[in-house]
């Protein structure tokens, strides 16, 4: 085998062959769309060398090996550590990744589009401290952090699990004999406006869950922060629930802003605007439509 046919290169991961009694892992965020405009993918040839994390592809789509991402050669350097979970395309990354060259930021984006556009922001702002891995979050970042995962039926009915097989969870602790064990904790993670999949019925699919609140407090050091963001009330809600509900997490806001609209109207347990949130594209269009953001943080116990 030659050396470019061993060295996993950035980009989408194409679907593996899974075996004859499996499937592939359920997932937050569709795929649909991954057709881009030339020109991201000439900054793509350009600048995806610099930004991306080579990888090796999983057996399923989106999917990484089990293997070892080295994030401190991949920074070039160990610094305090935020890892935004869907960063859509990059604006927020970028606008914080300036303000803070201090930090490293590490990106994962499971659409191959936003990705790109992750990439095409970074490179505008003329930043060096991001990294995007292109992968479906809950998946790989068990894998980069070298978290414990356990089988545990009742918790991933339906494929929601951890693997690329949609079987086990994460527990929230480290497993040493991981090789990912040696990555740095987070100080923080974000997760802004992830897809609301409105549907009732598609509300399963959502990102943060039970399982996934176990993923982040694997994943962060004590006392990191776990902030999250919606403009959709129902989510909010559910975000509040998950956040209060985990042995991981303090909710440092308990009883505050409360919402009108609520089942539980006086519960409250919202955050203020978190400071560092720049006002996107996508927050504007929210507003404009009528929807009230929502702030929920986590406290790592």
């Amino acid at each position: 085998m030659t050396d470019a046919e061993s060295t996993p290169t950035p980009g989408i991961y194409a679907k593996g062959n899974l075996p004859p009694d499996a499937r592939s892992r359920v997932k937050s965020f569709t795929l649909r769309g991954q057709r881009m405009a030339r020109d991201f993918e000439d900054v793509l040839e350009e600048h995806g060398p610099r930004y991306l994390i080579p990888v090796e592809p999983g057996p399923a789509t989106a999917s990484i090996a089990d293997s070892f991402v080295d994030l401190d050669a991949a920074f070039g350097r160990r610094a305090p550590l935020v890892v935004e979970i869907g960063p859509g395309n990059g604006e927020q990354l970028a606008h914080a990744a300036a303000a803070h060259p201090e930090w490293n930021f590490l990106a994962v984006e499971g659409w191959h589009p936003g990705a790109a556009r992750c990439v095409a922001n970074a490179a505008r702002a003329g930043v060096n401290n991001v990294r995007i891995l292109e992968a479906d979050a809950a998946q790989a970042l068990p894998i980069v952090f070298g978290l414990e995962v356990v089988d545990d039926p009742e918790m991933v009915a339906g494929g929601f699990g951890v693997d690329a097989y949609g079987t086990g969870v994460t527990t929230g602790a480290v497993d040493a004999s991981r090789p990912g064990a040696a990555n740095p904790r987070a100080q923080e993670a974000w997760t802004f406006f992830p897809d609301p999949w409105r549907k009732a019925r598609h509300h399963k699919r959502r990102l943060v869950s039970e399982v996934f609140a176990r993923t982040v407090a694997g994943m962060l050091e004590p006392g990191g922060i776990w902030r999250l963001a919606t403009d959709w009330r129902d989510y909010a809600w559910q975000m509040r629930d998950v956040v209060e509900a985990s042995e991981h997490f303090d909710n440092p806001h308990l009883g505050e802003r409360p919402d009108a609209e609520d089942p539980e109207p006086a519960r409250g347990g919202f955050a203020p605007r978190f400071e560092g949130r720049l006002l996107t594209h996508f927050e504007e269009r929210g507003h404009a439509a009528g929807r009230v953001p929502h702030d929920i943080v986590g406290v790592r116990r």
